[in-house]
């Protein structure tokens, strides 16, 4: 990150598949309301992070844990002038879902009924993930996770509901999102969207955002650097990732994935060249 006063690490271990960590110092940094694939586990160390979500603000400090479903919408900023630090977990549902599986009785996708707890215990596990990746010790680092991410599943488990399209509008969001998909790279503007939609513009544009809580030039976004991050996972060049998910070139990237993923896409994509090239039980760099 810029500036001597924050630092961010945004990674994966090479024997923890499924599990993206970030490990940060943020004092000037904010996020856009953006939504993720996976969960998010949050523990602050120090300081306080506001976390706007759909129902208000949370505030969280040391001790608390924050959790947030997959595709709910939200944003953060530091909470006061000295920032805060934190160790944050990003599971991918597919293994959640596992854990619940085999350590709940939830019997439908399962998610988290609460977006804040105070849990301090669970919260140093949370830390204590973090701790043991950097040291290279996958089977610590994997136990603990385990055993925090059952623990909040017991305590604040719950089925998620199916997000079935019900009203028209909804089903036309849902249409106009596959349509923004399919034309990534140059995607058509609200009016001819909705035109092809047979609704006007303004009535989308409530659509869509009752149903994924961002307009659909901020989901765009999103999408294009989620789209950007599985392609620098593979290795491709920060500047042809661009290209190829609809940026117009990687200035363009840069600025917009870093708002939302906390790191440039350069430091993003040797993190991960260097988790493909970890040898077992090699120690990782470890921030204060």
């Amino acid at each position: 990150m810029n500036g001597v006063e924050e630092w961010a690490r945004h990674w994966q271990h090479h024997e923890l598949p499924g599990l993206d960590l970030l490990h940060a110092r943020y004092i000037h940094h904010t996020f856009p309301r953006h939504a993720h694939e996976g969960f998010v586990l949050g523990a602050v160390r120090t300081g306080i992070e506001d976390v706007v979500m759909p129902g208000g603000t949370v505030r969280a400090s040391p001790g608390t844990v924050v959790m947030i479903n997959p595709e709910v919408p939200h944003a953060a900023h530091a909470g006061t002038p000295e920032g805060w630090t934190y160790a944050t977990l990003y599971p991918s549902a597919r293994l959640i879902a596992s854990i619940a599986a085999e350590t709940t009785t939830l019997s439908g996708t399962p998610g988290f009924a609460e977006t804040i707890v105070e849990d301090p215990d669970t919260a140093l596990l949370i830390r204590d993930v973090h701790r043991a990746a950097e040291q290279g010790n996958a089977l610590a680092a994997d136990t603990v996770f385990r055993i925090a991410v059952a623990r909040l599943l017991r305590r604040h488990g719950r089925d998620l509901p199916p997000r079935t399209p019900r009203s028209a509008g909804a089903r036309a969001a849902a249409t106009a999102r596959l349509l923004l998909i399919e034309r990534l790279a140059e995607p058509p503007s609200l009016e001819q969207l909705a035109t092809e939609l047979g609704t006007s513009p303004f009535a989308l544009l409530r659509a869509f955002k009752a149903e994924y809580g961002l307009p659909p030039h901020a989901w765009l976004t999103g999408e294009r650097v989620r789209r950007a991050r599985r392609l620098l996972d593979r290795g491709t060049p920060p500047a042809q990732a661009a290209l190829a998910v609809g940026f117009s070139d990687q200035p363009h990237l840069n600025r917009h994935f870093t708002r939302i993923v906390g790191v440039t896409p350069g430091a993003y994509r040797r993190e991960r060249n260097a988790a493909r090239a970890q040898p077992p039980g090699r120690a990782q760099p470890q921030h204060p």
